[in-house]
């Protein structure tokens, strides 16, 4: 299937001229989905409809965003069009597949007592609950997404000025942690150095066994703290991304450092949290205006 990903995306890029961004969302995507073939024992080419639909559900499974598993389908969507069209298939296995869309602008943000009790859940008193508090305040503090705070290594952080270093892409952020972060950070990885745990893996953030946390174990914890808490909303990881800008911006920082910090290419992806920004005004408006009672 290798060959056929490089074919298309030389398609894609040759005639269709994309942009390295989607192209690179496709490569992304379709190796992953290619590798879940592999594992099931499927070949692409005798990929039918359910199957496809099998794998959207596992990427749900997984805790992946509702946006994250609809551009999946669009790119497993092209893939095979192109084979259809190229007369590689007889047929395209992805053409009847519909799935849930996704409804923009509608995300889910903790306010910040939710914040807070979501914070207050694990047990620092343990290595277990050390490493999952500061990954939950790691995450909140800076907005990096799922994947760069697992990808994060001991050079990645500076604890004497205060900052991480997020690599992606071949691209480079610099993202500044507020003190309380810092602190956290320092004990967990005095608490690492004491052990053997940077023998096994040069991340940051390991599991039990000492090798890097994956995602589904990460979302897992989420959803266990998120129970302990007593909040009721449906949150993922990446809801801490959300509430990070949302409450940024209601705090007076400006689109274009939340959208440097977040490494969105294109404002208008951060201009979707203007929603918050406008909700609390008008809770204000409401509270203080006298017409407005």
């Amino acid at each position: 299937m290798n060959s056929q990903i490089i074919d298309f995306l030389d398609f894609m890029e040759i005639e269709k001229s994309l942009k390295t961004n989607t192209l690179d969302s496709y490569r992304r995507d379709l190796h992953i989905f290619s590798e879940y073939l592999e594992e099931k024992g499927i070949c692409y080419s005798a990929c039918e409809t359910q199957d496809i639909v099998g794998y959207l559900d596992h990427l749900k499974d997984e805790g992946k965003a509702q946006s994250t598993v609809s551009r999946n389908l669009a790119s497993i969507r092209a893939f095979y069009k192109y084979l259809y069209d190229t007369c590689t298939l007889d047929c395209d296995p992805a053409k009847s597949v519909r799935y849930e869309k996704v409804e923009r602008g509608k995300i889910c943000v903790l306010t910040g007592k939710e914040i807070d009790r979501l914070l207050d859940q694990p047990d620092t008193n343990c290595f277990k609950g050390l490493r999952d508090k500061v990954m939950l305040e790691v995450l909140y503090a800076t907005g990096i997404k799922v994947s760069e705070l697992l990808d994060l290594t001991y050079e990645d952080i500076n604890l004497h000025v205060g900052y991480i270093v997020c690599r992606h892409d071949g691209k480079e952020r610099v993202i500044p942690l507020h003190h309380e972060a810092v602190e956290y950070l320092r004990v967990y990885i005095a608490r690492l150095l004491d052990g053997d745990h940077m023998k096994k893996d040069k991340h940051i953030f390991i599991n039990l066994s000492g090798t890097r946390m994956s995602r589904q174990g990460f979302w897992k914890i989420v959803k266990e703290y998120a129970a302990k808490a007593k909040i009721h909303k449906e949150i993922t990881p990446h809801t801490l991304r959300h509430s990070f800008a949302a409450h940024l911006l209601q705090n007076g920082a400006d689109l274009k450092s939340i959208q440097e910090m977040l490494g969105h290419s294109d404002i208008s992806t951060t201009k979707v949290y203007s929603q918050f920004v406008k909700t609390k005004f008008q809770d204000v408006y409401n509270r203080a205006h006298p017409k407005a009672k």
